[in-house]
C-alpha cells in the first residue's frame, strides 16, 4: 500500500444530507479528490482551525491537542487507512517524547481536525483513492472554496458592525457564524 499525501481543498455544506458537511481532500501531486462526509461539529472544528479563530475556551479537539502536548506526544501524520461499507477509517500516527511510535484508531473527521491543529500531513492509501476518489480535470484556478460560505446576514454591514457581531458570536461560541463574519471583514479590509 502506498501513502498519498492529501490536503484540504474545500469544506462545504452537504446538499443531499442536511446537517452534514463535506470535506474535500485533494491529492497533492495528482488530479484526484476524496469527498468525506462529516458532521457539523467536526466541520466547525476544522473551519475554526483553518481560519485560526481562537475560541474563548478550548473545543474538544483543542483539548485533545493540549493533552498530547502536555504528555509530550506529537501527531506526526494522519492516514486515511481503510474504507469499509462506505465509511472511512483513519489512524493517528503519534510519537512519544522517547521516540516510541503509537498508532491510534480515529474517525476520519476527528483525525483531519487534529491534523489541522498539529500542522501535520494527511495521507490516504492508494486503494482508497482508487475506490472512492474522484478525478478532476481542467479545474478552475479558484477551485478552493472558503471553509464556510459567506452569509447574506453579514453582507452590507459596516466594519464596526461586523466587529461587534464577531465579538458576540465568539462570546456565544457560535464559531460558524464567527467564521462567516471574519471572512466578510477580511473582504472589506482588503
Amino acid at each position: 500500500m502506498q501513502k498519498i499525501e492529501m490536503s484540504i481543498a474545500a469544506l462545504a455544506n452537504s446538499e443531499p444530507q442536511s446537517n452534514n458537511f463535506i470535506v474535500i481532500l485533494k491529492e497533492n501531486s495528482g488530479d484526484r479528490r476524496l469527498p468525506v462526509v462529516i458532521g457539523g461539529f467536526e466541520a466547525q472544528a476544522i473551519a475554526i482551525a483553518i481560519e485560526s479563530i481562537r475560541p474563548s475556551r478550548p473545543l474538544s479537539h483543542d483539548l485533545f491537542k493540549n493533552v498530547l502536548d502536555q504528555l509530550e506526544v506529537n501527531l506526526d501524520e494522519v492516514i486515511i487507512s481503510d474504507l469499509r461499507n462506505n465509511i472511512f477509517y483513519a489512524t493517528l500516527v503519534c510519537r512519544k517524547w522517547d521516540g516510541t511510535q503509537l498508532e491510534i484508531d480515529s474517525r476520519t473527521s476527528d483525525a483531519i481536525a487534529l491534523a489541522v491543529r498539529f500542522g501535520c500531513p494527511i495521507y490516504a492509501y492508494d486503494f482508497i483513492l482508487d475506490e472512492a476518489g474522484v478525478i478532476v480535470e481542467n479545474e478552475p484556478a479558484n477551485e478552493v472554496e472558503k471553509p464556510i460560505s459567506q452569509s447574506s446576514q453579514v453582507k452590507g454591514k459596516s466594519v464596526e458592525e461586523l466587529r461587534t457581531m464577531l465579538d458576540k458570536a465568539l462570546e456565544k461560541e457560535d464559531y460558524e457564524t464567527a467564521a462567516k463574519i471574519r471572512d466578510e471583514l477580511k473582504r472589506l479590509e482588503s
